[in-house]
């Protein structure tokens, strides 16, 4: 059992978890949930012992095996597949004396415990997160070198999962994901055999994959059982409960001091008054659930509403090199008022469909035509970067509006969250969510026609995604969103378009048939992945695809030398003339490790045949 006792937590002076106490059983799925900054990413800090508390304890069961994302995403040669299985450091460790080991009892030792692990289902296990994560069979294969940061987050998150600790850690572990991995990750945690503690804003993975809600507010946790539509029910109860709690204790408190005005200085009365002040003493106040506003998030409206359709795109092709472009044959229009979602896989080509869209790629061939005078408001999430961390929200506003007097720049930041001190407040002083809203009152700042948003709320919490929500709703121009929010998603959308198989297509489907799909196809290989750099000539890809499968051939064949060692040492220790009376149980445990030994000899094999006849194909 997690327990959390008289928990008091300060960081840089502020006081973050006042004296609170907590107790998680195992095998609990819960969702951490708090306002940004409010001391959630501390609290694991505390937990997996990096952090001091002021005051209190957290325990664990003396044997847990605490399991975290990595803060730094892995790099390197080495293959996806492989970094992965080193994850669990048993196995590795076991699999590395194997090799070495001599002693016949050892050996067994160790095979045994490797059976007692399942380490010969360990690759296809991994494969399986890897793929659900969004890589193919052919991605699980290349150094992680070869990939971006964001991608490479998504190979930490598969090492930690494939890890299986036993108790799971895990910050917005959805903010690497597209909606395809997301989907998965809340099936793959719903389903998780030990204890698990998610920080998410995120509704729909808090609604699916827990089973409890730890609630962090003005330095109190609270654990309430059920998934987060249940967590809000029962706190809008306990809202109301204290708040009639209040009005009781004020009206009981008002009695006894009026009895103790009015009767102090009469002797007779004296002692009665006396006892009113010391059961008013006693009486300890009632602390009111202060609900905290959430600053609503608002759209300018276009000066003019256009003729639709606003954008028409008639067989269009589009990438970075016109031998290979990432989307082929694009027929599409967009119209005033509409609210469409883009769907599918990182790397499918919504960036570049978006790009095209905001006029910033230029089609290799077809016809875009835009309304006369559109304008179009575009936010992605690496633009946070580009915000200039030495000056102000009110610096930001200024440069937009020129000579306009200070009264009105003041007031235009105002409107977009920025309002008194918080005007003044440095870029880089922001949180991320501060800054997520500084970029999206800048980038809609002069009433576009359209807005783009490209994975808008990855730094907002709970509340402010739904501010923004309203905000979608709420705009009188066309909205883009590409996000893997999937309450976002179904509140503001009204069109679902799947950008895949280098083109784009009308989903006619909803979210859930959408979650069926991908959960039912998610471990079979998906398409090319887009790059940012320009694609390869077609003869390359030949000679890329013939260096994959030679890789793959030799990875093969070093792990039929390797298992058939393993075999080979099996076979020595059940040789031993006693192994069977003298420890009979290790002897079985023994003939199963040879067994499983055996059937994993058998898929490198196949293994081999089948890259070595691609490889023929190929050649050919």
């Amino acid at each position: 059992m997690l327990s959390i006792t008289d928990l008091s937590i300060r960081l840089a002076g502020r006081l973050l978890i006042d004296q609170s106490s907590v107790q998680i059983t195992p095998g609990s799925r819960v969702g951490l949930v708090g306002r940004n900054g409010t001391g959630k990413s501390t609290l694991f800090k505390v937990i997996r012992g990096e952090l001091a508390a002021e005051h209190g304890s957290v325990t664990l069961p003396p044997r847990w095996r605490i399991g975290s994302l990595a803060q730094e995403a892995p790099n390197g040669p080495e293959s996806l597949i492989s970094v992965v299985l080193k994850a669990d450091l048993e196995r590795d460790a076991l699999l590395t004396e194997a090799e070495s080991a001599t002693d016949p009892h050892r050996i067994a030792e160790i095979q045994t415990r490797l059976v007692d692990i399942d380490a010969h289902s360990a690759p296809s296990r991994a494969a399986a997160i890897l793929s659900g994560l969004g890589f193919s069979a052919a991605d699980q294969l290349r150094p992680c070198a070869e990939f971006s940061g964001g991608w490479r987050m998504r190979v930490a998150l598969a090492a930690t999962l494939f890890a299986a600790p036993d108790l799971l850690l895990l910050d917005e572990p959805t903010n690497y994901l597209d909606l395809e991995g997301t989907l998965w990750l809340e099936d793959h945690l719903a389903h998780y055999p030990r204890t698990v503690i998610v920080i998410s804003h995120d509704r729909d993975l808090l609604e699916s994959s827990v089973d409890q809600i730890l609630h962090l507010e003005r330095g109190r946790l609270t654990l309430y059982k059920g998934t987060y539509s249940s967590f809000e029910e029962q706190r809008a109860a306990r809202e109301l409960l204290d708040a009639k709690a209040v009005k009781r204790q004020e009206a009981e408190r008002a009695r006894l001091q009026a009895f103790v005005d009015r009767f102090k200085a009469k002797a007779s009365k004296a002692r009665q008054a006396q006892s009113r002040v010391k059961m008013l003493e006693r009486l300890k106040p009632i602390t009111a659930l202060v609900t905290e506003d959430v600053r609503e998030i608002s759209f300018p409206a276009p000066e003019k509403i256009l003729s639709p359709p606003i954008i028409a795109v008639d067989n269009a092709s589009v990438g970075y090199d016109p031998a290979a472009p990432v989307l082929n044959r694009v027929t599409l229009r967009i119209d005033n008022d509409d609210r469409i979602a883009l769907l599918g896989a990182n790397g499918n080509g919504k960036s570049t469909l978006v790009k095209l869209l905001a006029g910033r790629l230029a089609p290799f061939s077809g016809k875009v035509t835009r309304a006369d005078k559109l304008s179009i408001a575009y936010f992605a999430q690496h633009q946070l970067d580009e915000l200039n961390e030495d000056a102000s929200a009110y610096d930001h506003v200024r440069k937009l509006m020129g000579d306009a007097p200070e009264a009105k720049v003041r007031a235009r930041a105002g409107a977009i969250g920025f309002s008194g001190k918080a005007a003044d407040t440095k870029a880089g002083k922001l949180s991320g969510g501060e800054k997520a809203r500084l970029l999206l009152g800048l980038a809609t700042f002069f009433g576009p026609n359209m807005i783009i948003l490209d994975e808008p709320t990855n730094h907002l919490d709970i509340d402010s995604r739904g501010a923004l929500a309203e905000a979608i709703n709420e705009f009188p121009g066309a909205v883009i969103m590409v996000s893997h929010d999937r309450y976002l998603i179904e509140a503001c959308a009204d069109r679902l378009w799947i950008v895949a198989d280098r083109t784009v297509t009308n989903y006619d489907g909803d979210l859930d048939e959408y979650r069926r799909l991908v959960l039912s196809t998610r471990n079979a290989e998906g398409p090319p992945r887009e790059r940012s750099a320009p694609a390869e000539k077609p003869q390359r890809a030949r000679s890329d695809n013939r260096g994959s499968l030679k890789k793959r051939i030799a990875e093969a064949e070093a792990e039929i030398a390797r298992v058939s060692e393993i075999i080979t040492k099996i076979d020595t220790a059940l040789a031993l003339p006693d192994i069977f009376t003298r420890d009979p149980k290790q002897a079985a445990q023994l003939s199963k490790a040879r067994a499983n030994a055996a059937d994993a000899l058998a898929r490198a094999e196949e293994q081999w045949l089948e890259a070595s006849t691609q490889f023929d194909e190929a050649a050919g």
